[in-house]
Formats: structure tokens, sequence, C-alpha cells
């Protein structure tokens, strides 16, 4: 089968950081299926890890987080799905990624593809919509509402990188599915725009201090205090801000990397972190992985619904090495708007 993979930590710029190969097909046993892969999304996960690790002695590693396919196949013990279905999924960063024809997936964390939008468009959704979801319902405790029937509450969610692939989707969990105000960040008038047509009530420019911005929000009666922030990148940047400007048993979840934190600065405010890391739940085999089926099923629902949109934001076109790169130095250089997909195998 075609795939796109490395055996050496290379720089995006080096022609062998990723490269055109053909692989074995892999074969489905127990709770697998094989997914013929018909597109994918790109996330800053895949940059890192192909930073980070390089393949094992005599391997090829193939990277890829976000897949939409077709099941071709089952093992044994799977119960959910079976050929021809349509599924779409983020995967397990332990195994073979989404960059090749087939891949092998546990069907505990794959979930119907959206039918209404297009393979693309469905790629951009799965690692975004379980970390979106676990942030805000498992680590920063929202409550959840029907999406039909919203009451507005005194929550007041700030989003840092807010027009990334997981504000994108963030933002409208937090405003189809709970009474939270949305005060996103954007610098760049493109970024801007994007936040605010995904529902953000309010933008805030990171280039420029964030007390003052929000403080002044606050001031003029547009919002209370935050109470809760979704720190999606620059976490060690904007702590202290988080601490001074969350009210007392405010709440922060990081996805990011940040050296090192002085979490004792939380202490006066009784303030708690929380850090989301969505593959944990396959890593570890976790006794409640099925909720990732679930999750993803109800994103389904919702954009079926029309509460939710793709948050897609350029198709690099075919999946090969060359657009994989190009993808890859997007992300390292945060310029990205929304997701990056590729489509279709030449």
């Amino acid at each position: 089968m075609k795939a796109v993979g490395y055996t050496d930590s290379l720089p995006i710029n080096d022609p062998k950081s990723l490269q055109d190969v053909e692989l074995p097909q892999p074969v489905a046993t127990g709770r697998d299926l094989l997914v013929r892969v018909r597109a994918i999304g790109v996330n800053p996960v895949d940059a890192k890890v192909r930073q980070r690790a390089e393949a094992e002695a005599g391997q090829i590693k193939v990277l890829g987080w976000d897949a939409v396919g077709e099941v071709v196949a089952t093992g044994e013990g799977v119960s959910l799905f079976k050929p021809g279905d349509q599924v779409y999924y983020a995967g397990d960063v332990t195994r073979q990624g989404s960059n090749a024809e087939y891949q092998i997936v546990d069907e505990r964390i794959v979930g119907r593809k959206p039918a209404s939008l297009s393979d693309s468009e469905a790629a951009a959704l799965p690692l975004t919509s379980i970390t979106a979801w676990e942030m805000l319902f498992d680590h920063l405790g929202l409550v959840q509402q029907d999406p039909g029937n919203i009451t507005p509450s005194n929550e007041v969610v700030l989003v840092i990188g807010a027009a990334g692939g997981v504000g994108s989707i963030l933002i409208q969990l937090a405003k189809k599915l709970t009474g939270a105000t949305v005060v996103a960040t954007a610098s760049r008038p493109e970024s801007r725009q994007w936040v605010e047509s995904l529902g953000a009530d309010f933008v805030v420019n990171h280039r420029e201090p964030l007390q003052p911005q929000i403080e002044k929000l606050v001031l003029e009666g547009s919002i209370t205090s935050i109470s809760h922030v979704a720190s999606l990148n620059a976490t060690d940047q904007y702590f202290d801000d988080y601490v001074e400007l969350l009210r007392p048993f405010g709440k922060i979840a990081l996805i990011d990397d940040p050296a090192a934190l002085d979490v004792m600065k939380m202490k006066p405010k009784s303030l708690s972190l929380h850090i989301e890391f969505m593959f944990a739940r396959s890593m570890h085999s976790a006794e409640d992985m099925q909720v990732q089926h679930e999750l993803l099923d109800k994103v389904a629902s919702l954009v079926e619904q029309g509460y939710i949109r793709t948050t897609a934001g350029k198709n690099l076109g075919a999946i090969n090495a060359e657009h994989l790169r190009a993808a890859h130095a997007e992300l390292e250089a945060g310029t990205a708007v929304g997701k990056i997909v590729l489509e279709g195998f030449e």
C-alpha cells in the first residue's frame, strides 16, 4: 500500500523528513477495524512526533491522527462496525498513523462519519473534537446543556490560540452546548474573522497585553470575570495573566507543553490546573475507551443537526509526501487558520 513515512527526525525542509513509501497492508484482528483511508487532517502533534521520535531500527514510521475512510475488514471481536461503514477517528499515537492507504484502528475510538460532510471536511474534526470536548466537560467542568435550549450562565471562557484546530471546534461546542460567554484570542484580520464566524462573543489580540483588554471588557459590563481558561498554546507566556484574571476557584486546562509553571501562584485563589491529552485513553487501554466512540457519534449528530460545522481551513490536495511536508511547515510556522486537510492517494 502507499504511505508517507520517515526513518530519521529531520527538519521539514529536508526531502527525507517525509517520504512516499510502499508498505504491507495491515490485517485486522481482535477489536480492530481495517480502514481504507480517503482523507486526513494534519495536526501539530504530527510535527511534534516527527521532530522527537525516530522510527525503530529497520522500520518506517507513519504519522497521522485524523482520518476518514471506509471499513473494509474487521477483527473477530468487533461489534460496533461492519465492512462498508463510513467512519472517522483520531487513532492511537502508539500505533502507525493515517498517512497511508490502509490503517488499523480500535473500534472503541471510531465514530460514524457525519453524512452531510465531504471526506475532507469530516477529516478536520476527530482529534480536535475529542480534545475540545474533554477540555470543556471532563476538565473544565462546564455545564452541558441541550443545544436547542441554551440558558446563559455566568461562566466566561477565555480561549488562547482560538483560530487553530482545537480552538475552532472548542468555540462551537462552548457556544452550542453551554451557556458560557466565549472570549477568544486572535491577531490577524483573517483569524479574527474566523473565530467570530464560529461564535466567539468577544475577540482580544494576543499580540498585545491580555490583562488590560480583559479588564476593559469587565469594566464595560460586557463580561464578568474569567471563570475558565482553555490554553491551547503559549501557556508559559500567559500563565501569570491567567492567575490574575481568573476568579477564585477558576480552572485552567492546557494542551501544550510548557517547560515549567509555578503552580503555587494559583493557591491564593484556589485555582485548578488540568492537562488534556486526548490519546491518554487509547495509549493506556483505559476501561472507558469507548467513550471516545460515543463522543465522536455525538459530534456527528451535532453536525447533522446543523449546530456544528467543519473546521477545515485549507485543503492541500492529494495525500503525498510533498503536500504533507507543506502542511507540517505551515503548522510549525503557527500560521494555520482552522485545520489543514488532504484527500485521496494518487
